[in-house]
């Protein structure tokens, strides 16, 4: 008997080798090229690793980089790239490109935030706000949820939002078995941690994988500062926090009158500790004002990554414990992108379709309710690596989306989208964490994950008109 892993590795091979032997007359894009031909089927691997998982979707990443390397580049395989001038063979990538997007400037705005988590979490920094911005919240549980939203919120805007949950998590733990079995409030305490570490990633370009992701698609005139971003994140994810808030309180009312939060320790005074606060503090300011200092957000990155390295804060062995597999999953997609675009699939493949013949709203609105589905069943960051490349051609060659904000607009909106994907335990890292302290049932968090998503559609479509209005776009 064939076993669910052997099917899914048939499967998850079949269709691209299929996609590779047909003839290119047979796709529904004239003049398809072969080089446009095995980018479909690097597409096609890719969707199909990423949603199945055979593989590790890290692991799926490195793989559509060799690949291309090997099938596409311009030293590629000998006899894969024989023909390369022949006409209607296509345009090869360059190797040096798809080498490059390991060292993207995205990749390493994300590594200056790792290095912030890192340093912040080792020298407490972290539990010491947490503990100064929890006191003013009391004891009332609907209000210490509250504060513990917030706080989630404002970590995950620059920390891993994984981190954030599990530090979050340990610190109401101890709290949670002083609530009845049945007592609706433990599913609250628990719920409001992962609800806010997903949302409050949206705040920031460095928040979460797919805003970084889309940075990628949001150059030129396009292009969105750190400080510009939060202008709008911020408040969005301040509604969307009270919104969800709200909803966990009236969904899972607690009956304890009164819950105690005990945080120990104290802010460090040592050295270190001092360099660690001024840097955290230094970056996020640099960020903010980048009009005032003229560097862009991807270059003061570096600057905590230069200082916490100099003064041996971050060591030899704490580098060994960067998330490279998010540093890789988010490569792959860059490398992806780039194959979509440099060969011109996704320019020709959009021209195929009549989107023009489609109301621009309607278009927005299927590309946003796409990505937060996808984003349920998958890594929201394999949803934005998919989704973004075709999104971003389908902005830059509908005439009828330009008065609504063009690329910029649907980039955005899909870019947030993919982040209200929090419906099962499998959509996001914070939801497994929340899942696995055994005080939410699926069927609980499914419940608030789905009205959060509908919600969070509807929020997202009104920012857009409000950007749109104050002439963001």
């Amino acid at each position: 008997m064939i076993n669910k892993k052997t099917i899914i590795w048939i499967i998850s091979l079949a269709l691209p080798i299929i996609v590779l032997l047909l003839p290119t007359s047979s796709f529904p894009i004239e003049g398809m090229t072969v080089v446009e031909q095995r980018v479909i089927a690097l597409f096609v691997l890719a969707a199909l690793f990423w949603i199945l998982e055979p593989i590790p979707i890290y692991a799926t990443s490195i793989l559509i980089i060799v690949l291309e390397l090997i099938m596409i580049s311009d030293k590629g395989l000998n006899f894969l790239i024989a023909d390369k001038d022949v006409e209607g063979f296509g345009t090869l990538l360059s190797y040096k490109s798809i080498f490059g997007t390991f060292s993207s400037p995205i990749i390493l705005l994300f590594m200056g935030g790792f290095f912030l988590a890192m340093a912040s979490t080792k020298y407490r920094l972290d539990q010491n706000l947490a503990r100064v911005l929890l006191k003013p919240f009391g004891t009332k549980p609907s209000m210490i949820i509250m504060g513990l939203m917030a706080i989630t919120a404002v970590f995950s805007m620059f920390m891993s939002n994984t981190a954030t949950t599990a530090m979050m998590l340990s610190i109401i733990a101890p709290v949670l078995v002083y609530f009845d079995q049945d007592d609706p409030g433990r599913i609250s305490l628990a719920l409001c941690i992962p609800v806010a570490a997903n949302i409050g990633g949206m705040g920031t370009p460095i928040g979460t994988p797919p805003n970084a992701i889309a940075l990628k698609y949001l150059t030129g005139t396009d292009a969105i500062s750190f400080g510009e971003w939060m202008a709008f994140g911020v408040p969005f994810v301040l509604v969307l926090l009270t919104i969800g808030w709200v909803l966990l309180n009236t969904l899972f009312p607690a009956r304890k009158k009164e819950i105690k939060l005990e945080i120990k320790g104290e802010f460090l005074k040592t050295r270190k500790a001092i360099i660690v606060y001024i840097t955290f503090a230094g970056t996020i300011l640099m960020w903010l004002f980048d009009f005032v200092h003229g560097m862009n957000s991807y270059i003061v990155a570096m600057i905590p990554v230069a200082v916490f390295l100099m003064f041996n804060i971050i060591t030899k062995e704490d580098l060994k414990k960067i998330s490279w597999d998010v540093l890789w999953l988010v490569s792959g997609g860059i490398a992806l992108g780039l194959a979509l675009g440099k060969s011109g699939l996704a320019e020709n493949a959009v021209n195929s379709i009549p989107f023009s013949e489609f109301p621009a709203l309607l278009i927005i609105g299927f590309a946003a309710l796409l990505a937060t589905t996808m984003a349920n069943f998958m890594s929201n960051t394999a949803t934005a690596n998919l989704l973004l490349p075709i999104i971003a051609a389908v902005g830059t060659t509908v005439i009828s989306i330009e008065p609504l904000g063009g690329s910029k607009m649907l980039v955005l909106g899909t870019t947030l989208a993919a982040s209200l994907g929090m419906a099962l335990p499998i959509s996001t890292p914070p939801n497994a964490l929340a899942h696995a302290t055994g005080a939410i049932k699926t069927g609980q968090m499914a419940k608030v994950g789905l009205i959060m998503g509908a919600i969070g559609l509807a929020a997202v479509f009104g920012l857009l008109y409000i950007l749109n209005m104050v002439n963001f776009f």
